[in-house]
This record gives C-alpha cells, sequence and structure tokens, in this order.
C-alpha cells in the first residue's frame, strides 16, 4: 500500500476521519481506501458477523475482497459512543444497513466496535468487530441488563 495513500486516509489524523473514510470506503466498495485506514501491523483483527477471526492484512483484505465482489455496502453509522485516551481511542457504533431481499430492500442492524491507535503513519483501525443486531439495536438502552460473562 503506498505511503500517499495512507497519507490520503489520516487526513489530518483524527480518528473520526480514519473512521469516515472506513465507512465511506464500505459505501464505495473502495479496497484501497479501506485497507488505507488499517494499521500496517500483523496483531490487527476483524470479525465481521458470525465470521471467524480475521488476524493481519492479507486476511483482512481477502475477507474485504470477496464482499466487495458483490458490490459496496450500504451503511450508515448511527450512534458512535466512544472511549478516548492518548494513545487509542474506541468506537462503538450502531450500523445501519440496507440489505436488499427479494421483497426489496429491508433495514439491518449491525454493533461494531472500531479501535485505532496512534500509528507512527497517524490514526489508524487496529481491530473491527461487528455482531449481528436486531431492530431493538435502533435504541440505545443505558439501563442495568443482565451480565452474559
Amino acid at each position: 500500500m503506498s505511503k500517499a495513500k495512507k497519507q490520503a486516509a489520516a487526513m489530518g489524523g483524527s480518528a473520526d476521519e480514519i473512521e469516515a473514510s472506513f465507512y465511506e470506503a464500505l459505501q464505495a466498495g473502495d479496497i484501497e481506501k479501506l485497507m488505507a485506514c488499517w494499521a500496517d501491523e500483523d496483531e490487527i483483527v476483524c470479525v465481521h458477523p458470525g465470521g471467524p477471526r480475521l488476524l493481519g492484512l492479507g486476511a483482512i483484505r481477502s475477507a474485504f475482497d470477496a464482499i466487495f465482489s458483490n458490490g459496496s455496502i450500504r451503511v450508515q453509522p448511527q450512534a458512535v459512543h466512544k472511549i478516548e485516551s492518548l494513545a487509542s481511542v474506541v468506537h462503538n457504533v450502531r450500523e445501519r444497513i440496507e440489505v436488499l431481499t427479494e421483497d426489496g430492500p429491508v433495514q439491518a442492524f449491525v454493533i461494531a466496535t472500531n479501535v485505532y491507535h496512534r500509528t507512527a503513519q497517524g490514526w489508524r483501525m487496529v481491530a473491527h468487530h461487528a455482531s449481528p443486531g436486531s431492530q431493538a439495536e435502533a435504541q440505545d438502552h443505558n439501563e442495568a441488563s443482565p451480565v452474559f460473562h
């Protein structure tokens, strides 16, 4: 991946800007722009809803190449909850995805956690973990709920 592509993804270097570039790349089906958002490290990780844990740039790129072979992803990030520190930022995001079915387009929800680290190239994604959601995810819940683990 070219240095220019990584610098273009940083656009000032904030985790928010990298996240915006990540979701723009998903919507455009742009693998180069998407991969420019990731840190150039062997330890990066990605988990798609119901999928296996993908480790490293090669595995992550292959998975997104396969996804983009079916077209771009109509996804809108919503309700971002942020946890920030000096060298890392964690975003928990509700993703609203438009899925085409035999009956036409329907909305689906995914709950994703995106982790960013400050690297020598600026802020970069080091983890994206997405879980299937439901219509209930359209609303945030702030009440105490049962502990599952």
